[in-house]
């Protein structure tokens, strides 16, 4: 079941001349977690932002092409609508912090009062959040007593309440330390086998490779490459679109080991592992 269709879109901001996204398309299926890679300035915000109607909605400027996001065409639905259907986390928690609430539990439930859910549903959802993304045990806590990581997944947990069928999530771990990010992933993944559509920007290679079902790559607001993650890590040219491929890519590449049968190189050191003994051997 396709969650996501994209089709030619393309968009210019108010007061430029060059295309920020130049005709891209692609599909999503239900449940998959798509990684979008690539350099500054190549479109991987702007996507996101037309994932979920900020574009063209509240950014306006030149608009075309057609994104679907669980049946709904984008730029015909109100964002009231579309936030139902598809949720953002910014890569600053502090930004989705209303900062009117003394405690864990109720900046959770800031979101699901404004949509008029009842007291019970409400108590429901957002204990299922708080145990999902391990943040229970800081449920009275004040929001802003919480770590970097704590806290981005707090608003992560703010999103799932709100039940949508897709979460686009852009560079959530880019303030975080390497424990604060595990977390953050770990959490998402959680999410994407219970058949969430998870898309995430990310600059964390290794994170990607290793919790993606496919990655895109951006360029100049163009696709260059949409496939798995052994495939794009592979590419020799990631270095032209400001890619870098996991540590662990990169030393296999240099010793020249990879997959016998596919002709890619691993992703994981686990898959590294077993190449070099099987090369031994």
């Amino acid at each position: 079941m396709k969650k996501i269709i994209v089709e030619n879109l393309k968009y210019r901001y108010p007061l430029t001349n060059e295309l920020a996204l130049k005709g891209i398309s692609f599909e999503v299926d239900k449940g998959e977690f798509i990684g979008i890679v690539g350099k500054n300035l190549s479109g991987k915000s702007t996507l996101c932002q037309a994932l979920v109607g900020l574009v063209p909605h509240f950014y306006k400027g030149a608009y075309g092409g057609s994104v679907i996001v669980d049946g709904l065409e984008v730029s015909q639905s109100e964002i009231s609508e579309l936030s139902q259907k598809v949720g953002i986390v910014f890569q600053n928690p502090f930004t989705q912090v209303t900062g009117s609430k003394l405690t864990v539990y109720e900046e959770i439930a800031f979101g699901l009062e404004n949509m008029g859910i009842s007291r019970e549903e409400m108590r429901e959802r957002i204990d299922h959040s708080l145990k999902l993304l391990d943040i229970y045990k800081f449920k009275d806590r004040n929001p802003f007593d919480l770590s970097g990581g704590q806290m981005q997944r707090m608003a992560i947990a703010s999103i799932i309440a709100m039940k949508p069928e897709i979460i686009v999530l852009d560079e959530p771990t880019s303030q975080l330390d390497p424990q604060g990010s595990e977390e953050v992933f770990k959490a998402i993944q959680n999410l994407s086998k219970e058949g969430m559509t998870v898309i995430m920007v990310e600059h964390k290679m290794e994170k990607i490779a290793k919790y993606s079902d496919r990655v895109m790559l951006l360029n100049h607001g163009e696709i260059v490459d949409f496939d798995i993650p052994e495939k794009i890590f592979s590419r020799g040219d990631l270095g032209d679109y400001g890619v870098t491929a996991p540590a662990f890519t990169k030393i296999c590449k240099g010793l020249g080991i990879k997959n016998k049968i596919t002709g890619l190189y691993p992703i994981t050191i686990d898959e590294a592992y077993d190449l070099v003994v099987s090369y031994n051997e």
